[in-house]
């Protein structure tokens, strides 16, 4: 993953009309698949439908505006899934921008009875990626500094630097960065999260950016 892709990506509300191609169609329903197949989820990719958000009131809320394909966030109810949704979510999330889309996780803001996906018995909707080409490309927020998510950063490697660089790239709910890292020696790292809505999510979401910024090591989680 070129770090550009992450630099270059934002959340983005509002769509133009331009639909998705048959070729995007097939390459991310064959990533999902593989993050299914992965993560023990159910992630299910709808196209051209407009009402969980056009018939939104939340959504017009939340200033979303021509939503019309997004990614539905299935997974096993179970406190351990929302950080493998956000992990495979985020892994969604890079690839449509490497393909020239535009993204926005979204926790509420959208109509959940209108959603036309298969939940299965013991699963649950956690949140839905919007998908499609950006009015905008969005923009850039505030960001926590690397000291305020990992306290003894200035004894850690390079490595480690580099991976809290894109993890405080990583969008999170409200641009709450709750999550926090801390080097345990060698290629081992623990990552946690203080409480909140959605930040088992971010975690997850945090923790594939931390990966991809301290390539070519390998991440040991304890």
């Amino acid at each position: 993953m070129d770090y550009n892709i992450i630099l270059e990506r934002h959340s983005v509300r509002s769509y133009t009309n331009v639909p998705l191609s048959s070729g995007k169609i097939t390459q991310l329903n064959e990533a999902i698949a593989a993050y299914n197949s992965a993560g023990g989820l159910h992630l299910q990719l709808v196209t051209d439908e407009p009402d969980a958000f056009g018939k939104s009131i939340m959504a017009r809320y939340g200033k979303f505006e021509n939503v019309r394909n997004y990614v539905c966030m299935i997974g096993p109810k179970g406190d351990d899934t929302e950080e493998r949704i956000g992990y495979y979510g985020e892994a969604f999330v890079l690839l449509a921008q490497e393909l020239g889309l535009n993204t926005c996780w979204v926790g509420m803001t959208f109509s959940k009875g209108r959603i036309p996906a298969e939940i299965g018995e013991g699963e649950k909707l956690y949140a839905v990626i919007a998908v499609g080409h950006g009015a905008t490309q969005g923009s850039t927020h505030r960001i926590k500094s690397p000291e305020q998510i990992c306290r003894d950063i200035e004894a850690a490697p390079e490595w480690f630097r580099r991976g809290i660089e894109c993890a405080l790239l990583a969008p999170t709910a409200v641009n709450q960065q709750k999550f926090h890292f801390k080097w345990l020696g060698e290629n081992r790292v623990s990552a946690s999260t203080s409480w909140g809505f959605y930040t088992k999510i971010d975690l997850g979401i945090a923790k594939l950016h931390f990966e991809l910024g301290s390539r070519p090591t390998v991440v040991e989680w304890v």
